[in-house]
């Protein structure tokens, strides 16, 4: 039984779906105390609640501590079993971190394509949104060798959710390294402005002021403007830096009494920071890498715009479920190299 600490490091749900996952595809069980101890609201809520329900659904698991609000979670995986499944949050929560909780799995260990359906939120704050997953994660699963197919039936903002997306997972006989340290200049960038039940002038003023911004930093832009039917009312500012050798979504969410502008802005600042980095991979598949990775034979390295808090909390989840090497160097300002030595 791997016993973890669920209040250190970046102390949110990161470490509850990283371990779901590594205990499947290790076969080792785990208990997690202080769930999500360091957030506003600590222990297990909808969509944490729902990674923890998935995880044991695909791999026939046996769990204690799965409510909502619980601070201590037993789990123990049996074998995984491909097919179709759908899951519900119930709420807006992010259906992003639902699937990143059991696709490694049943990639790696699944005998035949699974599709897994998850309803709930599309776009969150403190979530990668679907057109993330679409654009940057996609392409780096495929990049080694994990094949997974992504639709969005339909968008689900804050706070009814409603919205729904599919993937088919194929299995995975062998994960590639991966070697990415530089980046070539990025001058030119795509993207998108999105609302939901808003004012077309909202759309508008959001791609104006993104290519207004991206314009004084020396980047020219194309965003072209598209209007979504959900639950309720939203909006989605993002850019997309298609040079790079995997291209990064950066984005921005709308809220209510939020400035259009400001939402522009969000996605701006984060794209803007990346290119100043002059580093292929974004904060955000820095960490998402690590999974993966953990299970090639080969040696990887790649050059992160920063190494986050999400980044080191997860190598050292992690470091507890397998004995891979992985080391972080440091570089200028926020950015840094990963390394995961070879399998021994």
């Amino acid at each position: 039984m791997i016993e973890l600490d669920g209040s250190e490091g970046e102390g949110g749900g990161q470490i509850l779906r990283s371990a779901l996952a590594l205990s499947i595809l290790t076969r080792r069980p785990f208990k997690l105390v202080n769930i999500r101890a360091r957030r506003s609201k600590p222990g297990l809520q909808p969509q944490h609640l729902m990674c923890v329900r998935a995880a044991g659904t695909i791999s026939g698991a046996t769990y204690k501590g799965a409510s909502v609000g619980s601070a201590v979670l037993y789990f123990e995986p049996g074998a995984v079993k491909s097919g179709n499944y759908t899951f519900s949050i119930g709420t807006a929560g992010a259906t992003s971190l639902v699937l990143h909780s059991i696709f490694l799995p049943l990639a790696l260990h699944g005998d035949k394509p699974s599709t897994v359906v998850v309803t709930g939120g599309t776009h969150n704050a403190h979530a990668p949104c679907y057109h993330f997953l679409e654009t940057t994660w996609a392409a780096y699963m495929a990049r080694l060798g994990i094949t997974v197919e992504l639709e969005m039936t339909r968008p689900g903002f804050y706070p009814r959710g409603g919205g729904e997306i599919r993937a088919v997972v194929h299995p995975c006989s062998r994960v590639n390294g991966l070697s990415l340290l530089t980046c070539p200049e990025l001058t030119t960038a795509g993207g998108f402005s999105a609302t939901a039940a808003l004012p077309e002038s909202v759309n508008k003023k959001q791609a104006r002021r993104l290519s207004v911004r991206l314009k004084s930093e020396g980047v020219e832009s194309h965003i072209p403007t598209e209007e979504w039917e959900a639950a309720n009312p939203g909006s989605v500012a993002a850019v997309i830096f298609r040079q790079a050798p995997v291209p990064p979504l950066f984005f921005g969410l709308g809220e209510p009494g939020k400035p259009a502008e400001s939402v522009a802005d969000d996605a701006a600042d984060e794209a803007i920071a990346f290119r100043d980095a002059k580093a292929p991979v974004d904060p955000h598949s820095a960490d998402q890498l690590l999974l993966p990775l953990a299970f090639s034979d080969d040696a990887s390295e790649y050059k992160a715009s920063e190494i986050t808090r999400h980044t080191t909390t997860n190598i050292e989840t992690v470091r507890r479920f397998t004995e891979r090497v992985i080391t972080v160097e440091h570089g200028d300002g926020k950015s840094g190299v990963v390394r995961v030595a070879a399998r021994v």
